[in-house]
């Protein structure tokens, strides 16, 4: 089976492009914008499109807080690459659109979520081969560097084929994210 590459739609910049979704969590990432800063100080060829959410305000020309669904998506069949936060919608979209998404979990131990569950549903993903994982700035720009050589690493075989482990994950990632979410509530609540 031939790999899926993402190709420019008609009238695009053929450049190479990343795209980074941090999601619409209320916490910030600001880990990881300044990873990706300095990443691309060193490649400003690249064309990044950053949904930075409630992080800082990045210094990248393509930086914007939200995307809206059709932009998102649009963005994700254009990208040559995609970078994700640990949440289970944006990994599924990715992979959705061909890619294998370089998945970054947010660490609660920064402050960047409630808890650690990205971190737990990101490493059963990377043990399956579902995502590249990476913990570390390091790990980040080896596999950036890794999918602009060579992008068919990073795309899927069928993106529209069935793949049943990427669906069970999935199922278990928002399972995780609704326990959190109504943990969450409790608390604001005052129950415990």
């Amino acid at each position: 089976m031939t790999a899926f590459v993402p190709q420019p739609r008609e009238g695009h910049d053929p450049a190479p492009s990343v795209l980074v979704v941090v999601g619409t969590d209320v916490h910030r990432f600001d880990r990881l914008v300044d990873w990706l800063e300095r990443w691309h100080a060193g490649r400003p060829s690249v064309r990044v499109v950053l949904q930075y959410g409630h992080s800082r305000v990045p210094r990248l020309p393509g930086a914007t807080p939200f995307l809206g669904h059709e932009e998102l998506q649009r963005a994700m069949a254009e990208a040559t690459l995609v970078v994700s936060h640990g949440g289970p919608a944006t990994i599924t979209e990715a992979r959705r659109t061909g890619h294998l998404p370089i998945v970054v979990p947010r660490d609660p131990n920064h402050d960047e979520h409630v808890d650690n569950h990205q971190q737990l549903f990101a490493r059963r993903l990377g043990t399956a081969g579902l995502v590249r994982l990476c913990w570390s700035e390091a790990e980040l720009v080896a596999a950036l560097d890794e999918g602009l050589a060579d992008p068919s690493r990073f795309a899927l075989a069928d993106p529209d084929g069935p793949d049943p482990r990427a669906e069970a994950v999935a199922r278990v990632g928002q399972v995780i994210d609704d326990l959190v979410a109504r943990r969450v509530r409790q608390r604001a609540g005052g129950r415990r």
